[in-house]
């Protein structure tokens, strides 16, 4: 609950900033001449683009936790199961070994949603984030029966 609630204020603060740089582009733009207007044209250009980029990360974290909660129904949720050290890091040799677990079922699997779901925590238990991120966004893919290239 404490992540979505700081995924919403992060969101919340993004678009109030979204609308004040948005703001002074088009009072760029109202000034009229051709530097201002270009510096205003530009200006807008960036609000658009982390809109854009908020929509999506927004879309993927709804699907993914959509992908959560049906395995949750299904009752194959992963569990934590790593060994942690004293301080709550996670121990690096639970970690691989969980991995290679996770890597050998979806290399059995590979059109499996649920191997690549499973791959993608392996992945972000070890601090993998842009291979969590691609290994979800397979399982999302495989999930809503879309063609997936290796």
């Amino acid at each position: 609950m404490r992540a979505k609630i700081s995924y919403l204020v992060t969101a919340a603060v993004l678009v109030v900033y979204f609308g004040l740089v948005g703001s002074r582009g088009v009072l760029l733009i109202q000034a009229g001449t051709v530097l201002t207007v270009t510096f205003g044209v530009a200006v807008l250009i960036l609000p658009v683009i982390g809109l854009w980029f908020l929509w999506k990360n927004t879309q993927f974290v709804r699907r993914a936790n959509a992908l959560a909660a049906e395995l949750d129904a299904e009752g194959a949720l992963p569990v934590d199961e790593l060994k942690r050290t004293p301080s709550g890091r996670v121990d690096r040799d639970s970690a691989d070994e969980v991995f290679a677990r996770r890597r050998a079922e979806t290399e059995a699997a590979p059109e499996d949603w649920r191997s690549w779901f499973r791959l993608a925590v392996a992945y972000h238990d070890a601090r993998d984030t842009p291979r969590a991120r691609k290994a979800m966004q397979r399982a999302i893919a495989l999930h809503d029966g879309k063609t997936v290239e290796a």
